[in-house]
């Protein structure tokens, strides 16, 4: 079984905010209402072909989603290599992407969170850029809203991001970085 686990905060105060893209591509892929609530968070088991696929949104808010990916590794027995976590990050430019393994949190709370959970950083990221504010310190930047034309941006590249997700389920890590890495 593979584990998709994308990252955000719930709530509507933070929908189409910068540090929910990870939920938002999430809802992307999985395109249907049928979320079950179990491992503090929000999930669904979709079949792909011939691998059982487990679609994780937490909800203990991100700094604490190491919690909610552990309950779900534990219960489904879910290997390291076998998780694929979607989050946004500063340092890359918007509109770009970069998938990584054994790399650190960079200051990200949600993958810190998810280390300390899982004791590794062996586990693989799909990392959305979202860019540096030179305006807004670093909390109201990733919890601001996106502008009209980032949306526009990031509605072009769902198809993109959704392509990626199913070549790690389908391919594994190295294929799907050597192919979708620029």
């Amino acid at each position: 079984m593979k584990l998709i686990v994308g990252l955000g905060n719930m709530g509507k105060e933070y929908e189409n905010t910068r540090h929910n893209v990870g939920f938002m591509i999430i809802d992307h892929c999985v395109q249907n209402s049928l979320w079950q609530k179990k491992f503090n968070g929000e999930y669904q088991i979709v079949q792909y072909k011939s691998e059982k696929v487990l679609f994780l949104k937490p909800l203990t808010y991100m700094n604490n989603s190491g919690i909610s990916v552990i309950q779900a590794c534990k219960y489904y027995d879910i290997s390291i290599n076998d998780i694929l976590v979607i989050q946004d990050d500063m340092d890359i430019d918007f509109g770009k992407h970069k998938l990584k393994i054994n790399s650190s949190a960079g200051g990200h709370n949600g993958i810190k969170s998810i280390i300390h959970a899982l004791n590794t950083d062996s586990f693989a990221r799909l990392k959305i850029g979202i860019s540096h504010s030179k305006r807004e310190d670093t909390i109201n930047y990733v919890l601001g809203k996106f502008s009209k034309e980032e949306l526009k941006i990031l509605n072009d590249n769902y198809k993109l991001y959704a392509e990626i997700v199913e070549s790690f389920i389908q391919n594994g890590l190295e294929k799907t970085m050597n192919k979708f890495n620029s």
